[in-house]
């Protein structure tokens, strides 16, 4: 199988595996049990917390540790609201969220607050102009990704942010796509909290980071939580957090030399596709100072991209049809109505992402799979729908 769906999920590193397998069997113990076997464990998850720290350019004390991304994401906004909530309880986001942020500020609607929806161009990107208008004196957050993890496109997340630090709104970003893929160091970029997640960079899954900036006000989701100074209830994952760090060091070393590599393999594909007899569109932004190195994100024209997914899959190589989180969904994504796509056009929205096992000649046989796939859907005299 070929897999270019790295934007959902990445194999473990080998360095993460075995420090893993280590931690696992010789330092099982809770890190906050008070013996020595529990302050051995404990020690390995605040030297893991300084590492991240390091690699994002942040302070040890503004790290905690979660199940993932998407919680990473929940936690961060009703910890911050809960904070923030005597200041007001005006909120701003973007059409273009992640699910977990999405549905998040839909039911934050739903409780009363007053959400102000940002639109996004024909790329994808926000204009940061829009959000100073859309800042009230009593807007209290907002929240806006890094990279977009179904089309790629990157955010002005500086200038977004510089608007936010004048208005002392504090800004949350999703940057589960950007870590370990681009630079983030948050000495420079004025965000006050970001979310990654160690699946998308050859760690475990099942844990994810939150990153508040020390001095932020922010309140626990439910009162009486005592792990990572109340931020998340549960015991922590010592294996899976040390293998997150291992894993995020190993990647972090590496991006600049594999960020150029998967950026010309993107434009390999972008090429290839020019190539092919049946047309195939290309979404996102096309500067590359503004997408993402490893997702790609296309249309072939007149195909449901579940069908396209499925036949790909028959024929040996793995994508996606956009966020694993929206899998099960029937309506047409999000990303490509957000766009301005009508429902056929967003339904045949699929996504390839690039990743360590990806080289030009696994890419070009994807390539000609997805043509073959093409091919075959065009002369059938009944077009399959589904």
């Amino acid at each position: 199988m070929i897999y270019l769906d790295y934007a959902a999920a990445t194999p473990m590193t080998e360095t993460a595996l075995d420090v893993y397998t280590k931690v696992a069997r010789e330092f099982f113990g809770n890190p906050i049990s008070l013996h020595n076997t529990g302050t051995a464990a404990a020690e390995l998850v605040e030297a893991s917390r300084a590492m991240i720290a390091r690699l994002i350019g942040g302070e040890k004390e503004g790290i905690y540790f979660t199940g993932g991304g998407s919680e990473s994401n929940e936690l961060a906004l009703e910890s911050i609201i809960k904070g923030q909530g005597k200041k007001g309880s005006h909120l701003i986001t973007t059409v273009l969220e992640h699910s977990s942020v999405y549905n998040y500020f839909r039911e934050k609607e739903r409780q009363g607050f007053e959400v102000a929806w940002i639109p996004v161009n024909e790329y994808g990107q926000v204009n940061p102009e829009e959000i100073r208008e859309a800042i009230r004196e009593d807007t209290i957050l907002a929240s806006i990704h890094y990279g977009n993890g179904e089309i790629g496109t990157i955010q002005p997340l500086e200038a977004i942010g510089d608007i936010c630090r004048e208005a002392d709104v504090v800004l949350h970003s999703d940057c589960a796509q950007v870590f370990g893929k681009k630079p983030l160091n948050l000495a420079e970029l004025p965000v006050d909290s970001i979310s990654i997640s160690s699946s998308k960079i050859g760690g475990p899954k099942g844990i994810g980071a939150v990153y508040i900036r020390p001095g932020v006000r922010w309140l626990p989701k439910i009162e009486g939580t005592t792990h990572e100074s109340g931020f998340r209830a549960g015991t922590l994952d010592v294996p899976g957090i040390c293998a997150f760090a291992a894993s995020a060091k190993w990647t972090v070393e590496r991006s600049l030399e594999e960020s150029v590599r998967l950026e010309n393999l993107r434009n390999l594909a972008i090429h290839e596709l020019q190539r092919l007899t049946h047309k195939v569109a290309i979404e996102g932004h096309p500067d590359p100072a503004w997408h993402l190195p490893h997702v790609l994100a296309l249309r072939p024209i007149g195909m449901e991209g579940q069908y396209a997914m499925l036949e790909m899959n028959r024929l040996g190589v793995a994508i996606s049809t956009g966020s694993a989180c929206l899998v099960g969904q029937s309506a047409p994504p999000r990303a490509m109505k957000v766009l301005g796509r009508s429902d056929m056009e967003a339904k045949e929205f699929i996504r390839l992402s690039f990743g360590r096992s990806t080289d030009e000649q696994s890419l070009e046989t994807a390539l000609l799979k997805l043509e073959e796939a093409l091919v075959t859907f065009y002369n059938r005299k009944d077009k399959v729908r589904i």
